[in-house]
């Protein structure tokens, strides 16, 4: 498989050998390391190879694999970090987060009361607009 590569991506420097990481994982396809800029204890990102900005532009195979391998480090790293839980978390475009223009999954160590959180500022749903909403988009879902 050919890799899509950007030279001015960070993490596909870190692919490609150029900077070091604290590797946790490596496949064919994907690379899974501990974030150099930590929210917690093993603070961890899971990334595909190829390059691709945001979730909906890369491979897809990729994707399923950074999947599986999150699954599979989340646990272990709960385990070997002592913490309680964690979070997966995968950010699209710098209005959702996204800080590096590739694709990356953060997996994320909590403890109870350790400071990390996020709002979620739930609103009331007006079931006639959402119902008109959720045609416009299960009409434009490829199956």
């Amino acid at each position: 498989m050919s890799l899509n590569s950007d030279p001015d991506c960070i993490f596909c420097k870190i692919v490609a050998g150029g900077i070091p990481c604290h590797q946790l994982y490596e496949d064919d396809l994907v690379l899974a390391f501990l974030d150099v800029g930590p929210l917690s204890e093993g603070h961890a990102l899971v990334i595909p190879k190829s390059h691709a900005v945001e979730l909906a532009d890369a491979d897809q195979q990729a994707v399923e694999r950074c999947a599986a391998v999150a699954k599979q480090l989340g646990p272990v790293i709960v385990e070997q970090t002592g913490a309680a839980g964690w979070n997966l978390l995968q950010n699209n475009g710098s209005a959702a987060g996204q800080e590096v223009g590739h694709v990356h999954f953060h997996i994320i160590p909590r403890r109870a009361g350790d400071g990390l959180g996020y709002r979620w500022n739930a609103g009331a749903i007006d079931h006639d607009d959402a119902g008109q909403l959720a045609t416009k988009i299960a009409s434009s879902v490829n199956p």
